[in-house]
């Protein structure tokens, strides 16, 4: 078992992968295998299989997640929203925030361990391949400190190539989201110049997930997360986290001294963090919450055939040895607000409409006279919000009102807008004063898909009989 040196042991006063003299050190974790490893495994795996499949799966013509922004259409999960529907990302926002909320104020940053992307690819990947090529944490740490001989150069280039290799992998996922496979399946095979904004946004990205996974790493979580800050804010005493049973532990010594507790100082819960902190230290904004320390511990009680639990999941409550409330004044409030966003949200879906009719008033006078007619022209915007081509037909209602445009149906290709001019007319000797008029817009089969009310504007008749007076 590879142990931490004793005179580098992690402290509260500095981060574990700096250095006294300010450089980085390199943390390399030991592999630990037991129930919560296993479960993260699962869990890690469905989710990256489900983020890669998701651009590949089919519902209504186009991919579940399908983020087209070159024109201005979103599809997710069979739901089309346009440029004008973004007015609900607030909602999506706002309710996975507090979704977060939710579940760190009950269940602590289960977030970060299980499914957070970044944790998930550098244990379930970047890490492997490590230990695949190199060797364990014993070995790894051997290898850091040897000469650059041509075997590391080999085991480091063989590494690295393998991490440039997933990182193109990823960038390429990354970019299914706003590319549909299909087109970038093509483009591939095709030369660079053809698309060459996408394959400059695929090597930025390969550079960046390379840069993360290869060197950055935890700092990550450290420096440019913001969430292990803010969990100070979201957890309570009641929030189930991950800590070291003191009363139970303490003193620390060796297994033969009944005096001490069942902590025997083994290191080994530091040795497996993939943030390189002492969790017998107590709650630490590193802590991401992977259990690794619970399932190296356990692993050290069954050998000592003492019980498990020493690390485990719990809330602060519960390590004093009090009761855990699970329903408490925060977890009551983050629902509240989540369950009024999600009603909020639904409704604005279910009044979402296929197509959308908007009328504006051209510009200049507001109305031309002639001698036979009274003209009002308007701007009317069309847009077909489904992937089916149709024809929408233009009725302007009210007596006596001529329509003199838009007499025939429109047709509109699937996610088609156009703009159009709409006019109106009344002849001079029925006009009398501006009043209003009804705009529907139908299918061919006579159903009402949208509908304004407009007003019809003209000369003050009376204004123009009306004699001056002088005093």
């Amino acid at each position: 078992m590879a142990r931490q040196s004793r005179g580098n042991r992690p402290n509260l006063n500095s981060v574990s992968s700096i250095n006294p003299d300010g450089s980085r050190r390199f943390l390399r974790p030991a592999h630990v295998n037991g129930r919560f490893t296993r479960a993260r495994t699962v869990v890690g795996l469905i989710l990256l299989v489900i983020t890669v499949i998701l651009p590949w799966i089919d519902i209504g013509g186009y991919p579940a997640v399908l983020l087209d922004v070159p024109h201005r259409r979103f599809h997710l999960f069979g739901i089309t929203l346009i440029a004008q529907d973004l007015w609900l990302s607030f909602f999506i926002l706002s309710g996975l925030g507090f979704l977060l909320f939710i579940v760190t104020s009950l269940w602590g940053r289960i977030w970060c361990g299980w499914t957070c992307p970044h944790s998930l690819l550098l244990e379930q990947i970047f890490r492997r391949i490590e230990r695949l090529v190199e060797g364990d944490a014993a070995k790894q740490r051997a290898l850091d400190e040897a000469p650059w001989t041509s075997s590391k150069m080999m085991l480091r280039g063989i590494k690295h190539t393998l991490f440039l290799l997933v990182s193109l992998l990823l960038a390429h996922v990354f970019l299914s989201y706003f590319v549909p496979v299909e087109f970038l399946g093509k483009w591939i095979l095709s030369s660079p110049v053809e698309h060459w904004d996408s394959f400059l946004l695929v090597a930025i990205l390969t550079g960046l997930f390379y840069f993360n996974f290869s060197w950055f790493r935890e700092q990550l979580c450290i420096v440019i997360c913001p969430y292990g800050r803010l969990q100070s804010a979201l957890i309570d005493d009641d929030s189930l986290i991950i800590g070291y049973d003191t009363r139970r532990g303490e003193p620390r010594g060796k297994p033969s001294d009944p005096a001490n507790g069942h902590c025997i100082d083994c290191l080994r819960c530091v040795n497996v963090c993939p943030m390189g902190i002492d969790i017998r230290m107590g709650l630490q904004i590193e802590c991401i919450g992977c259990a690794y320390c619970i399932d190296a511990c356990d692993q050290v009680m069954d050998k000592l055939k003492r019980p498990r639990g020493l690390i485990r999941y719990d809330s602060l409550n519960g390590f004093a040895g009090n009761r855990r409330k699970l329903i408490r004044p925060r977890t009551f409030l983050y629902a509240g607000f989540l369950l009024i966003g999600g009603i909020v949200m639904t409704l604005s879906l279910f009044q979402l409409k296929p197509y959308h009719l908007s009328i504006t008033r051209m510009s200049g006078p507001p109305f031309h006279r002639t001698e036979t007619a009274v003209r009002n022209q308007f701007s009317v915007r069309l847009l077909n919000k489904t992937g089916q081509e149709t024809a929408l037909i233009i009725r302007a209602e009210a007596d006596p009102l001529t329509q003199m445009s838009l007499k025939d149906p429109v047709s509109l290709k699937p996610y088609e807008e156009t703009v159009l001019p709409l006019i109106v007319s009344v002849p001079t000797t029925q006009f009398r004063a501006p009043f209003e008029f009804h705009l529907t817009m139908t299918r061919p089969d006579g159903t009402i898909v949208s509908s304004r009310d407009l007003r019809f504007l003209g000369p003050d008749l009376d204004a123009s009989t009306r004699e001056l007076v002088f005093d």
